[in-house]
């Protein structure tokens, strides 16, 4: 998910629905409850962190890297500077 935020520029103000980070996950994962109820978790996790920032959006949540641990987490994703 943080490799999918990052790839398409969803840093700091330019922000997604939480909801489509999923989408890049496989189906089966997607589906099940259990799949779905780690996904809510690993975001949780990640908003905890402060890796993603989150911002309360036409009435769903909205997520975005914090650009203060950009480069912390291009290195845990091995992608650099």
């Amino acid at each position: 998910m943080l490799r999918k935020l990052v790839t398409l520029g969803k840093i700091g103000g330019a922000h997604t629905s939480a909801f489509n980070l999923s989408k890049g996950l496989p189906g089966h994962i997607r589906s099940s409850k259990q799949g779905r109820k780690a996904i809510e978790q690993a975001i949780k996790e990640l908003i905890n962190e402060r890796f993603l920032l989150a911002k309360p959006s036409t009435g769903e949540l909205h997520i975005s890297v914090n650009p203060h641990k950009l480069k912390e987490i291009k290195e845990f994703l091995g992608l650099g500077e």
